[in-house]
């Protein structure tokens, strides 16, 4: 930045991006900016202005000790380690420094005393839950959440029968061929560690998954209006059980709320459904494989008069945009999830899901809702 632009930036205060501190003094405080920082999206310091944004600016002497203790920070005091920038500018004839710390390629950073900390908005934050730590190290690509074991589950929980069919299908043979425990076959395919079901075991082939994660559900309401806010409801239906029949009891749910319109087709026709079906077969599938499930909250399908909404519990992850899935490009949040998936349903996972489903169904509305954590896509409903 230019100094015009410094100044722009110092007067519109501090947010999410951009922090003031009149001086730095102490390396274990500062570091833990620096990992709030790069924990989340970036951002930049500015050393030698205060908090009101007011620029004091700093000695020779400062700016030296400054410039020695950011980088012994950055390097004895986050783990891992992180590479920051640092530059002196001088603004009427004051000298400031800007510490510009990139969102980190090695997430989670921790401080010393194992401390992760995050920006909440001009402020930071500690990380305190275990849901949310794990959601860190997933986005970090350290961890993903359809690995993790399920406390308290065992191979007693598979339902045998569908494990074996799916088996069969996709392998040609029965599970006793291979000459291999159940157990091990089981953890060759990633679906159980130490005698316990992962997350995907439990969702694709577990016998009572709402048990173990009473919300990995989808709720589904199709309201009388246009209000979420109304008590007036035609149809709800918590919909359970594994994900493949959650996909199909949720295309059921939406197909008996949606209407069928002639569109000049003859009287004896059934009619042609008001949106595309293949659009929401894509976008439903989308929820269900690629949703966060370090949130602890159900999908939600929500069928009004106008519009249709599937709201997914997180956001894009690894800062994906809305232009670039429409383009294509995607990150596989649940791998093990997906490389069964399109076995289990009629899921391609190639990155296509929403540009067939544009294709289908031109108006569909996404909305990336990173401060509701969640994803939201809207499709709008023909006026009759």
């Amino acid at each position: 930045m230019n100094n015009k632009e410094i100044v722009e930036q110092i007067s519109l205060g501090e947010d999410s991006f951009h922090q003031f501190k009149e001086q730095v003094n102490d390396a274990k405080k500062i570091a833990d900016e620096i990992i709030a920082f790069a924990n989340t999206k970036g951002g930049i310091i500015f050393v030698g202005v205060n908090d009101a944004g007011r620029i004091i600016g700093l000695t020779p002497h400062e700016i030296e000790k400054t410039n020695q203790l950011i980088a012994n920070a950055a390097t004895n005091n986050i783990r891992p380690s992180i590479n920051i920038l640092s530059e002196n500018q001088k603004i009427n004839n004051k000298t400031i420094i800007l510490i510009t710390v990139r969102e980190g390629l090695n997430k989670p950073y921790c401080n010393n005393n194992g401390s992760f900390w995050v920006k909440n908005g001009s402020d930071k934050r500690k990380i305190t839950s275990p849901e949310e730590l794990q959601r860190l190290f997933q986005n970090g690509k350290k961890v993903n959440a359809d690995e993790c074991l399920v406390d308290g589950t065992s191979i007693d929980d598979l339902e045998t029968y569908h494990f074996i069919e799916f088996f069969k299908q996709v392998y040609k043979k029965h599970p006793e061929q291979t000459e291999l425990p159940l157990e091990k076959l089981l953890e060759n395919l990633n679906f159980v560690r130490n005698g316990q079901l992962n997350l995907a075991g439990l969702l694709l082939f577990g016998r009572d998954a709402y048990k173990y994660r009473p919300l990995f559900i989808i709720k589904g309401v199709s309201f009388f209006g246009n209000s979420i806010g109304t008590t007036d409801y035609r149809d709800s239906e918590d919909i359970q059980g594994p994900l493949r029949y959650q996909y199909k009891n949720g295309m059921a749910f939406i197909l008996r709320n949606l209407k069928k319109i002639q569109k000049n087709q003859s009287v004896n026709s059934t009619g042609i459904l008001e949106v595309s079906d293949i659009a929401l077969e894509e976008l439903l599938q989308n929820a269900i494989i690629h949703r966060d499930y370090t949130k602890q909250a159900a999908i939600r399908l929500l069928i009004f008069d106008n519009r249709i909404e599937i709201i997914s519990p997180g956001c894009l992850p690894n800062g994906l945009t809305v232009d670039q899935i429409k383009f294509g490009n995607s990150t596989i949040r649940n791998p093990i999830i997906a490389a069964h998936a399109s076995k289990l349903m009629p899921y391609r996972g190639l990155g296509s899901g929403i540009i067939r489903a544009l294709q289908y169904q031109p108006d569909i509305i996404f909305k990336n809702d990173i401060e509701g954590y969640q994803f939201v896509v809207t499709i709008p409903r023909p006026k009759t």
